[in-house]
């Protein structure tokens, strides 16, 4: 008879990376005391990857050897699981544009909720913590990128940033950009307003 640990494992393998586990979803199996142990179990020998409270994770093997999931992939179900918007910390975004070459030592996301929650990728921390409504504008398209960028710079770093801001933003992305800088700070929104909106091509 294949072991519920090996039941389990098998179930896990054929889903995509970032995947979360949960006991709910192997009651077929058998009882969920049952199920919680053996998840524990798994997790204590290295086989899955705890990331919070009652939810785990298959660990990435490679010839390069063992790593926990991405966490950008495991924040993305979380997100389709829970239905909670979550986008990348303004350093992020900023690095992403190649507006600075700084890297963040701890990974940060940003959430409309109130509370702080923090998440394990083996020995790697993420956190999750509030932002204002005005940094979920335009989400995870550059643009939404470029506004969190800007958030984190400041008026001084992000008028010197926005040259370089833009001519790596795509000219669709530049225009959604200035589209909302009403909905902005005012610091943000005068520092746009200064700025021309590219007119399409051919």
């Amino acid at each position: 008879m294949t072991s519920l640990s090996a039941k389990i494992l098998d179930a896990a393998v054929c889903r995509p990376e970032g995947s979360l586990l949960a006991a709910k979803q192997f009651l077929a199996l058998g009882k969920r005391d049952a199920i919680d142990q053996t998840l524990r179990r798994l997790c204590s020998r290295g086989q899955l990857v705890k990331i919070t409270r009652g939810r785990y994770a298959l660990p990435v093997r490679s010839r390069f050897g063992v790593r926990p999931p991405a966490p950008e992939l495991v924040i993305a179900r979380l997100n389709e699981e829970q239905g909670e918007q979550l986008v990348s910390s303004g350093v992020a975004a900023a690095n992403a544009l190649g507006l600075t070459t700084q890297i963040p030592v701890q990974q940060t996301f940003l959430s409309r909720a109130r509370s702080r929650k923090r998440f394990l990728f083996g020995k790697q921390e993420v956190t999750v913590r509030q932002a204002p409504r005005w940094q979920f504008l335009l989400a995870d398209r550059p643009a939404g990128q470029a506004i969190r960028a800007l958030a984190w710079l400041g008026p001084d770093q992000a008028n010197a940033a926005l040259p370089k801001l833009r001519q790596v933003l795509p000219q669709g992305e530049w225009n959604a950009l200035l589209a909302v800088r009403a909905e902005l700070p005012l610091w943000l929104a005068e520092l746009l307003n200064q700025q021309k909106v590219l007119e399409p091509c051919g």
